[in-house]
């Protein structure tokens, strides 16, 4: 079988910046502000900044190579995680990294409507992600390049140059094929996840940024299962942030390498305040992983699991059972869509 572009790549990168056949993540970081020097040259960049670890880094990278030159763009597009805008503005608003933060919610949500196909959405989102990022270089003005935080797994799941498509993620397979930027920088593109963090680390970013657990680019889009709306979406936040906070107080955070809830598409009946109710399923994911290619479901202790489904049938509305993921990548995949 033919080896994509990319594979080979990849075999020079481990050839030009490997030390006993592991790559020298300070070679790396030599050799990628240097080749972002010679691509930008002094154009203007705008980074897609969405603040989880792929994004950060490649800022970092950015703003090693060109500076003032770099403008990070975060969009807000109504389908993160509770008070995550929040957070990511207090992150980086305050860095010399020209950050603004676009309110797109009604947009995003708009162009969702009535869509169930994970496909479709993945598709729809990697494009509206590129018109928001049109409209804000045009305010910018002579914006030559669009940088991503894209990583090797990415462009392996999206099935580029003949390999078999798992799932198209926003950034490679759902992006759109006409855009008005030169040229787009992907500084991480032949890196496992295990070797961004490697990178990070060695770029000087803080260790909650460069061990935050990964967030899919299309957000609680894919974790709401069938059609995303406000609704579904607030319920969503309120159970994942339930589990989130209850995997933090077993103190088991730094050794679960992701976890969060899914909203499905499947009402059960339950017993509320002594009388029958017909209520949502949310389902939840933790898994162990290295490189996120192949992963193993976490065995989480029966009391956190148990006080954490307690806690969502009681605390979130319209929620009446709770369910936990057992299943490995592969056959499955982490995200569910």
């Amino acid at each position: 079988m033919k080896k994509c572009p990319d594979d080979e790549r990849r075999e020079l990168l481990l050839g030009n910046c490997a030390e006993n056949g592991k790559l020298c993540m300070e070679r790396c970081a030599q050799s990628m502000i240097a080749q972002i020097k010679e691509k930008a040259g002094t154009g203007k960049v705008l980074l897609a900044l969405s603040g989880g670890v792929d994004s950060s880094v490649a800022a970092a990278l950015l703003s090693s190579a060109i500076g003032r030159n770099l403008n990070c763009i975060f969009v807000d597009t109504g389908l993160m995680r509770k008070d995550e805008g929040d957070e990511v503005e207090k992150a980086f608003g305050g860095r010399e990294l020209n950050f603004v933060r676009i309110d797109a919610e009604g947009r995003f949500l708009s162009k969702l409507a009535g869509i169930t196909d994970p496909e479709a959405k993945r598709k729809i989102i990697g494009e509206e992600f590129i018109r928001v990022f049109e409209e804000e270089a045009g305010k910018i003005g002579a914006v030559d390049f669009l940088a991503q935080g894209t990583i090797y797994p990415d462009i392996i799941e999206s099935g580029l140059d003949g390999a078999k498509l798992v799932k198209s993620h926003h950034n490679v397979g759902g992006m759109p094929k006409n855009i008005d930027f030169k040229e787009i920088i992907e500084p991480l593109r032949l890196l496992f996840k295990d070797e961004v963090r490697e990178l990070g680390a060695v770029l000087g970013l803080p260790a909650h940024l460069v061990h935050r657990q990964p967030f899919p680019g299309p957000g609680l889009a894919i974790r709401v299962i069938g059609e995303v709306t406000k609704s579904k979406l607030d319920t969503l936040r309120e159970a994942d942030y339930i589990f989130r906070d209850e995997v933090a107080k077993a103190g088991l955070e730094h050794s679960i390498n992701q976890y969060f809830a899914i909203l499905t598409d499947i009402n059960s009946v339950g017993v509320t305040a002594g009388a029958r109710s017909y209520g949502g399923i949310v389902a939840l994911r933790a898994v162990v992983t290295e490189n996120f290619m192949e992963a193993d479901w976490a065995r989480l202790p029966y009391d956190l699991l148990n006080q954490t489904a307690q806690r969502i049938t009681s605390e979130v509305d319209g929620v009446n059972r709770v369910v936990y993921d057992i299943t490995g990548k592969p056959p499955g995949t982490v995200e569910w869509e």
